[in-house]
């Protein structure tokens, strides 16, 4: 009798974001993308880590230290991209704009329709899903 393959090892990879405003952060993710907080730590009575979920997906936000803070203005996210594989990018995108976030008209990209946000830091999220409309369509909203 053969033994069972050996599980992998890693089983998650989870995008870790140093943000300026912990408060900023949370709205634009909880409220404006419907992220649910599944965990966090409040070791002064504010939140200052967090693991945020938005169906199977997962990032965890942390504020940085008072002494290791960014100049004011400064985006620390940029030229940091997450792209969030979904269903209906169609439909995270309305639902994005419906809560107040400003994101980007779906297009279609490598076979698949892409949102675009970015959140306050800086850190750009993309959302995508498959489809079969032409490569560079752009989506038109019908109720527009």
């Amino acid at each position: 009798m053969t033994a069972p393959a050996p599980q992998p090892n890693v089983t998650q990879a989870v995008p870790f974001f140093r943000v300026t405003s912990m408060e900023a952060s949370l709205r634009f993710y909880l409220d404006g993308l419907g992220f649910t907080m599944k965990n966090k730590w409040t070791p002064d009575g504010h939140i200052r880590w967090c693991w945020l979920e938005l169906g199977d997906a997962a990032i965890m936000l942390q504020e940085f230290h008072e002494r290791h803070k960014p100049a004011p203005g400064e985006r620390v996210g940029l030229g940091v991209s997450i792209a969030f594989q979904c269903r209906d990018a169609i439909a995270i995108y309305h639902e994005a704009v419906a809560r107040g976030i400003e994101a980007g008209r779906p297009f279609v990209g490598n076979g698949l329709w892409v949102t675009v946000m970015t959140d306050p830091d800086g850190y750009r999220l993309e959302f995508a899903s498959p489809t079969d409309a032409p490569e560079e369509s752009v989506y038109s909203d019908p109720a527009a």
